[in-house]
């Protein structure tokens, strides 16, 4: 009898230590879940302390509503302001006279253009075309202080046809190259570019590392700006033969204006 009742207490002790047991360790992982920092979803963006985020800005792939203005006889808004996030649209960064980019936008020149840019160079130069990108990437400041010197040199109206506003460039997205002959600075900057034979390699062969010509002949109504023998834009190789194939711009392309 005794003994009945010593394994009866021993297996309720043995128990009541297992439920406590079960109960601390319960407890503990809960607070560890608790402490641990919350995990950022796959479908989120990414803080603005993160470097994405500086350089990767929400990418919309829808096309954005049509302004209820008018543009000026200069191609801008009356009275638009700045935007806070830039405008993509399948991906695709746009900056003209429409949709403009903040003023705090400051990717630097893009890593994946540069590259490009670096191999259609060599390829040119096997052809016996020594090109340079005389100019790539610019600030927001640089850009306001070359368009003032502009206006100031050959009036608004004329600069707006050649230059784009501060927050309008191209080539404050990093994207965008000015390009010419080494040793024909003369040509630089000049339609003339564009009937060289370093101007027709260029148009012909640039869109087989992902450049389109932004600004290309007879599309001024369109583009907002006169023909421009040397500005490339980079859209990546696919975008950039399909806009070629179609001889369109990529507001068309896009399906804006």
């Amino acid at each position: 009898m005794k003994k009945s009742r010593l394994l009866l207490i021993i297996g309720a002790i043995i128990s009541v230590a297992l439920i406590v047991s079960i109960f601390v360790v319960y407890n503990y992982k809960n607070k560890q879940v608790s402490n641990e920092p919350e995990k950022q979803s796959l479908t989120t963006e990414p803080t603005k302390n993160d470097s994405v985020a500086t350089k990767e800005p929400k990418k919309t792939t829808e096309k954005p509503s049509e302004p209820e203005q008018q543009p000026d006889e200069n191609g801008y808004l009356p009275n638009q302001t700045l935007p806070t996030e830039p405008t993509y649209i399948n991906g695709i960064l746009l900056a003209n006279k429409i949709y403009p980019l903040p003023s705090t936008f400051a990717p630097g020149e893009n890593k994946e253009a540069r590259q490009e840019l670096d191999k259609m160079l060599v390829a040119a130069k096997k052809q016996g075309f020594d090109f340079v990108a005389f100019s790539g990437y610019r600030s927001f400041d640089y850009q306001t202080t070359l368009y003032n010197n502009y206006v100031n040199r050959d009036g608004q109206a004329a600069a707006d046809r050649y230059s784009a506003r501060p927050g309008y460039s191209e080539h404050q997205t990093g994207l965008a190259f000015d390009i010419g002959e080494r040793g024909k600075e003369n040509l630089w900057l000049t339609e003339e570019f564009g009937e060289t034979p370093a101007g027709q390699w260029l148009l012909t062969n640039a869109q087989d590392y992902g450049f389109i010509l932004r600004f290309p002949k007879n599309k001024e109504d369109i583009t907002g700006y006169m023909y421009e023998s040397w500005h490339y834009r980079y859209v990546g190789v696919d975008i950039a033969k399909e806009i070629k194939k179609k001889d369109i711009t990529l507001e068309e392309y896009l399906g804006v204006k």
